[in-house]
């Protein structure tokens, strides 16, 4: 599988935010490194996996279960 890599001003056009809301507010609470987005070579630059947060990002919330040790899940 290929993953597209952006940059945040590459993001900020796609989503349609701000590239500071989404270094300030998104970065670490809704995007989280490794899923989201990567630091590559251990550097200051951060890309981000545009198929990991268009994923995350058209996923509702009635999709958020929590399994529940007899199988069963609770949906809340």
């Amino acid at each position: 599988m290929s993953l597209t890599y952006l940059t945040t001003a590459e993001l900020s056009e796609k989503i349609k935010y701000d590239p500071r809301t989404i270094r300030n507010v998104l970065k670490d609470s809704v995007l989280l490194e490794g899923r989201h987005y990567i630091r590559p070579f251990g550097g200051r630059k951060i890309l981000f996996i545009w198929e990991h947060i268009e994923t995350d990002m058209t996923q509702s919330e009635s999709d958020f279960a929590i399994p529940l040790s007899k199988g069963g899940f609770c949906h809340g």
